[in-house]
C-alpha cells in the first residue's frame, strides 16, 4: 500500500499549484499581447504599460500585504486574494477598451499583491527550518512552470476560443483553487485533523507565533532593505523576460504566435529547473556549512554572475538557436537565486516573516512596474529588440554589489528587545 502523503506535503503541493496559477494569470497578457495590441491599435510603449499595470497595486500592497497575512492568517488572506484575481482575470475577457483592460490588470495586481508573502507565512508555519529553501524553490519552480506553460497554452486557447475566452478559462481555475484552499488549509497546524504529534514536533511553532504588540516598520524595513534592492535587480530581468519574450521571438525572428510561444516556453522551462535546483542547493549548503551567508548570499552571487554572462552571450550571437540557449541558461541562473531570496525573510525575521517577505517583494514589484514599459519605449525609439538587455546585465552587476550587505546570519532584533526573535541557524534534517 502506498504511503500516505503528509499534511505539510499536501499543503506544499497546494501552494505550488497556487504559484502555477498566479503566474499564468500574470503573464497570459504577454502571450495575448500581440493580438490585443492589434485589436486596440496600441504602440509598443502602450502595450508595455498594459503589461506593467499589474505592478502598481502589486507594489503598493507589498508594504502591508504580509502584515495582513500576519494578522488574519494565510487561510482567509489567500482565499480572498484568489477570489479577487480570479474575478479580475475573467473580467479581462470582457474588456471593451483600453481603460477597462488597464483596470482589470490593476485588479489582478490587487489580488496577487499579498499572495507570495502570505504563502511564505504558510511555509514558515508548516515546514521545518531546514526545508524552507527547498519549499521556496519548489513553489517558485511551479511559478516558472506556469511561465513555461502559458505561451503555448494561451496561444492554443486563443486559436480555439479567442483571447477573451482564454482569460475566462484562466480565471475559472483560480476560483476552483480558492475553494479548495479554504477547506483544506488551517492557520494553526494543531487544529488540522490530519496532523500528528510527530509532525508538530518538526515545526518551528514558537518562532512563528512570537508575541508582539506591533510591527516595527522602520527597523524592519531598514533591515530588509539590502534584500529588497537586490531583489529589484533580479526582478528587472525577470519581468523583462516574462512580459516581452514572446514578442521578442515573434518580432525579432518573424515567427507566428504559436512559434514564438514554443521558444518562449523553452526559455521559461529552464527557470523551472533553476528554481528547483537553487532551493535544494541552498538548503544543502546550509546543512553542510551551517552558514546562512554561504547558503543564501553565496547562491545569489553564483546565480547573478551566471545570468549576466549568459545574457552577454545572447548579445554576441545572431542565430536563433544559440540566442535561445543563452536566454534559457540566463533564466536558469536567475532562478537559481529564488529559493535563497525567499528563505531569507524567515531567516532574518521569523516572527515577522509575512511582513518581511512583503517588504522584500517590493523590489520585484517595483521592477515589474518600470521594466516592461521601458523595454517597449526603447524598442519604439531604436527599433532594436536587443538593446534593453544591456540594462539587465548592468543591474545584475549592481545586485552583486548590494548583496554584500545582506546578513541572513544576523537575526532581526526589534527595537527595545535586545535580541532577535529567534535564531534562524537551527536546521532540521527532517
Amino acid at each position: 500500500m502506498a504511503a500516505k502523503v503528509s499534511v505539510p506535503t499536501r499543503i506544499l503541493v497546494l501552494l505550488c499549484l497556487m504559484y502555477f496559477i498566479t503566474y499564468i494569470d500574470r503573464v497570459n497578457i504577454s502571450t495575448a499581447g500581440t493580438v490585443i495590441k492589434s485589436d486596440f491599435h496600441l504602440s509598443n510603449q502602450q502595450t508595455g504599460q498594459i503589461f506593467s499595470a499589474f505592478a502598481l497595486p502589486y507594489l503598493i500592497i507589498q508594504f502591508f500585504g504580509g502584515a495582513i497575512a500576519d494578522k488574519f492568517g494565510p487561510r482567509r488572506t489567500l482565499a480572498a486574494c484568489a477570489l479577487i484575481w480570479a474575478v479580475a482575470t475573467i473580467s479581462t475577457g470582457f474588456a471593451n477598451g483600453l481603460y477597462v483592460l488597464y483596470a482589470c490588470r490593476l485588479m489582478v495586481g490587487v489580488g496577487e499583491g499579498a499572495s507570495f508573502a502570505t504563502a511564505s507565512r504558510a511555509i514558515q508555519t508548516w515546514l521545518p527550518n531546514g526545508k524552507r529553501g527547498f519549499a521556496q524553490g519548489m513553489t517558485h519552480a511551479s511559478a516558472r512552470l506556469g511561465n513555461a506553460a502559458t505561451p503555448p497554452l494561451v496561444a492554443a486557447l486563443i486559436t480555439w476560443i479567442s483571447w477573451r475566452g482564454a482569460f475566462i478559462v484562466d480565471g475559472v481555475f483560480s476560483l476552483i483553487w480558492a475553494v479548495v484552499w479554504f477547506f483544506m488549509f488551517r492557520d494553526d497546524p494543531k487544529t488540522h485533523p490530519g496532523v500528528t504529534p510527530e509532525i508538530l514536533a518538526t515545526l518551528p511553532l514558537p518562532s512563528v507565533r512570537a508575541q508582539r504588540k506591533e510591527i516595527p516598520w522602520t527597523a524592519l524595513l531598514l533591515r530588509i532593505l539590502p534584500v529588497t534592492l537586490t531583489y529589484f535587480c533580479y526582478g528587472w530581468t525577470l519581468w523583462l523576460l516574462l512580459s516581452w519574450l514572446p514578442g521578442y521571438f515573434l518580432n525579432n525572428f518573424g515567427m507566428d504566435l504559436k512559434g514564438s510561444g514554443k521558444f518562449a516556453a523553452a526559455v521559461f522551462f529552464a527557470g523551472v529547473i533553476g528554481d528547483s535546483f537553487g532551493g535544494w542547493v541552498s538548503d544543502f549548503l546550509l546543512r553542510k556549512t551551517g552558514s546562512l551567508k554561504i547558503a543564501r548570499v553565496g547562491v545569489i552571487w553564483v546565480a547573478f554572475i551566471g545570468a549576466a554572462l549568459s545574457l552577454i552571450g545572447s548579445q554576441i550571437t545572431t542565430s536563433l538557436v544559440p540566442i535561445t540557449l543563452c536566454l534559457a541558461l540566463g533564466f536558469f541562473f536567475l532562478e537559481v537565486s529564488i529559493g535563497a531570496f525567499w528563505a531569507m525573510p524567515g531567516d532574518i525575521a521569523p516572527g515577522y516573516s509575512g511582513t518581511a517577505s512583503g517588504l522584500m517583494n517590493v523590489g520585484s514589484a517595483a521592477a515589474a512596474m518600470v521594466s516592461p514599459p521601458i523595454f517597449g519605449f526603447i524598442v519604439d525609439k531604436t527599433g532594436d529588440w536587443n538593446v534593453p538587455f544591456y540594462g539587465s546585465i548592468g543591474l545584475l552587476v549592481v545586485g552583486l554589489v548590494v548583496s554584500l550587505f545582506m546578513r541572513p546570519d544576523q537575526p532581526f532584533a526589534p527595537p527595545g528587545s535586545g535580541t532577535g526573535l529567534s535564531s534562524p541557524a537551527s536546521v532540521s534534517a527532517a
